[in-house]
C-alpha cells in the first residue's frame, strides 16, 4: 500500500509561482508512473502532468492548459515528486492531487491510478 502526502499549496496572486511536493511512503520511481491531477469546484478531476517510471523511458506529459508553465519532476532519493507551477492563473485554482499507478507509463485517466494523496488546495487570486 503506497501512501502519498501532498504539500505546498496555498494562496498566490496571478502570475506567481508555487511548488507542490508529493512524498511517497516507499520507493516508487522504478515501478510506478505518477501524476498530478486537479479538481476545481463543480468540475471533474483532470490530469495535469505525469512522469513515467524510471525503469521505463522517462517521459513527461502535460495537459495543454499547463504546458510551458508547469514542470513535473521526481527526486528518487527522497521518494518525492514535485510540480513547479509558474505564471499561475485564476483558472488554476483547484485541489491538487498526486497519484500513482501500478504501471510504467503515464495515463491521462484518473481511474487508472490506484493510489491517491489527500490533496492540497491551490488558490490563485486575480
Amino acid at each position: 500500500q503506497v501512501q502519498l502526502v501532498e504539500s505546498g499549496g496555498g494562496l498566490v496572486q496571478a502570475g506567481g509561482s508555487l511548488r507542490l511536493a508529493c512524498a511517497a511512503s516507499e520507493r516508487t520511481a522504478s515501478r510506478y508512473a505518477m501524476a498530478w491531477f486537479r479538481q476545481a469546484p463543480g468540475k471533474e478531476r483532470e490530469f495535469v502532468a505525469g512522469v513515467s517510471a524510471s525503469s521505463y523511458s522517462t517521459d513527461f506529459d502535460y495537459a495543454d492548459s499547463v504546458k510551458g508553465r508547469f514542470t513535473i519532476s521526481r527526486d528518487t532519493a527522497k521518494n518525492t515528486m514535485y510540480l513547479q507551477m509558474n505564471s499561475l492563473k485564476p483558472e488554476d485554482t483547484a485541489v491538487y492531487y498526486c497519484a500513482a499507478r501500478t504501471a510504467l507509463s503515464v495515463s491521462y485517466y484518473r481511474y487508472e491510478y490506484r493510489y491517491w494523496g489527500q490533496g492540497t488546495q491551490v488558490n490563485v487570486s486575480s
